[in-house]
């Protein structure tokens, strides 16, 4: 019975260790997913400052006369239109001058009258010989005096009308209520700040930047910039203004950044960063993800274009956060594995996506 189960046994498990073997093989050749990324410049070589998103123009907005303010129209933060009243001061004052002026204009015109009148009778006596010439000349005099008073009198009248309307402020075009300076009841004189206006149009990032090595910005010097809302992207700027002496409290100086790449989705008051380049050549950086290290020697997964991997050692700088600088052994151009380096052997191929998990094609990059 035995002898007999034994020569169907054998080829059956013949079969089975065939089937694994078969299984083996087919785990063996299964391509692995790798998420691969490009040495990029190191944010260890660049410096940055903190800033926030401005308008490029702000003026600072103040009444012409001085006076009490008895209303205000618009709050901070509040959006304006082009010649929308902002504030008014008490009209009492300006309308009591200007009625004054009024009063004198008519007194002029009066005076003026007299003058002329008086004028021609002497001329009619003067060519019937009754009167003298210097009675005449006299009489002519006077009349040009009123005509004179009469013109002062009207150019004071126009005057008063425009402190009048002076009297109202008004926004000189559309913009954002930056600051507000005064209060009703607050009396102010001519030219004393009311409100600041954050004119519409471009909008630039201020920034304050250090004593040290103040000499190596310049205007024109090329900058990136990234807003707090859009941590991961950054946008292309440059140094517009510099100012020429530092802040007396801080002792930084106070930069203007402008954007150069066209519309940037900046808003009013945004935090931002500025990166401006360091001294000296940039360094590329990988995630420290991406880093493995052996004996004390550090290196990376470099990925060829036949997508199989090559142990490629590096010389690495300080950590940083998320990257580490790589001082030596790649190239901006290479592509190297960002995750799961532990399970992977020289050689072995893989199928290289990027963070979105799309396909990449190291040969069409290259």
């Amino acid at each position: 019975m035995r002898s007999a189960f034994l020569p169907l046994a054998l080829p059956v498990s013949l079969i089975f260790l065939l089937a694994a073997c078969g299984h083996e093989d087919a785990a063996q050749t299964t391509v692995r997913p790798a998420m691969v990324v490009q040495p990029q410049p190191s944010a260890q070589a660049m410096d940055s400052y903190p800033g926030e998103v401005r308008a490029r123009y702000e003026p600072d907005l103040a009444f012409r006369i001085g006076g009490k303010v008895s209303k205000r129209l618009v709050e901070e933060g509040e959006r304006v239109k082009a010649n929308q009243p902002l504030a008014e001061l008490d009209p009492q004052d300006v309308r009591l001058q200007l009625e004054a002026t009024r009063a004198q204009v008519a007194a002029a015109e009066a005076n003026l009258s007299l003058v002329r009148a008086e004028r021609d009778r002497y001329k009619t006596l003067m060519d019937r010989q009754m009167v003298s010439r210097s009675q005449y000349d006299n009489s002519e005099n006077l009349y040009r005096a009123g005509e004179a008073r009469l013109k002062q009198i009207k150019a004071e009248f126009d005057v008063s009308s425009n402190q009048a309307g002076y009297a109202v402020l008004r926004a000189p075009q559309d913009g954002v209520v930056a600051k507000r300076a005064v209060e009703v009841g607050q009396v102010v004189s001519a030219g004393q700040t009311v409100f600041t206006l954050a004119t519409d149009g471009e909008r630039e990032v201020l920034i304050s930047l250090p004593e040290q090595g103040f000499g190596r910005f310049k205007i024109g010097q090329p900058v990136s910039v990234e807003l707090w809302s859009q941590p991961e992207q950054r946008f292309a700027g440059r140094i517009r203004e510099l100012s020429p002496a530092a802040d007396p409290k801080s002792r930084t100086f106070a930069a203007r950044v402008a954007f150069t790449g066209g519309k940037v989705p900046a808003e009013l008051g945004q935090s931002a960063r500025v990166f401006i380049q360091a001294d000296g050549v940039i360094p590329l950086s990988v995630p420290l993800s991406a880093l493995s290290a052996e004996n004390g020697a550090s290196y990376v997964w470099r990925v060829k274009p036949d997508n199989t991997l090559e142990r490629t050692p590096v010389r690495i700088g300080a950590f940083g956060e998320n990257t580490v600088p790589v001082l030596e052994g790649l190239a901006a151009t290479d592509w190297v594995v960002a995750a799961g380096v532990h399970v992977l052997h020289e050689g072995q191929s893989v199928r290289p996506v990027d963070r979105s998990n799309r396909v990449v094609n190291l040969a069409a990059k290259e």
